[in-house]
């Protein structure tokens, strides 16, 4: 009879611990932003950085510290570290406070509705946005700048996004 080889689901808590555990020795001020693990074992990491973009030297870090503590005798995976990308929506919290100040794309769950503007402030609910509009104001000739607050809860939004401008 010949022996089987049982290879043992990968935990996404020791994933998680081993990429932060490398993360508070290399740099502290990056975060991961997704962490998933597909049926065919593919680890997938997203990670930003306060303050500043994510290096290769970054993610060659989390990467080496995640595969030097697999086993691969018992665990059969693929393993890939990236930057969350200028093109992808925010989703975590401290993608919010490090993008303070900067245009987004508001995309609400409401009929493809979007708004644009400046990000003002976040919270756990949602966000701050500042839009201007120029309007003809009744009786007057030229248009005036109306500057609005719009606080939007998180429930209410499909997706944000980074307006990028070069």
């Amino acid at each position: 009879m010949s022996p089987l080889c049982v290879l043992k689901m990968i935990d996404k808590e020791q994933i998680l611990e081993l990429a932060n555990e490398r993360i508070a020795d290399h740099d502290p001020t990056l975060f991961i932003v997704d962490l998933q693990i597909n049926k065919d074992s593919l680890i997938l990491v997203e990670l930003d950085k306060m303050g500043g973009s994510v290096s290769i030297q970054d993610c060659i870090a989390v990467s080496r510290n995640i595969e030097h503590n697999l086993d691969r005798e018992e665990e059969d995976f693929s393993l890939e570290v990236t930057s969350a990308g200028l093109d992808k929506p925010l989703r975590v919290l401290k993608q919010f406070e490090k993008n303070i100040g900067r245009n987004v794309q508001v995309f609400l769950k409401e009929h493809g509705k979007s708004i644009e503007g400046e990000l003002k402030d976040f919270s756990e609910e949602g966000i701050t946005v500042e839009t201007q509009e120029k309007v003809r104001l009744e009786g007057k000739k030229k248009k005036v700048l109306e500057i609005k607050q719009l606080e939007l809860k998180f429930e209410d939004i499909k997706e944000t996004k980074l307006i990028i401008s070069f």
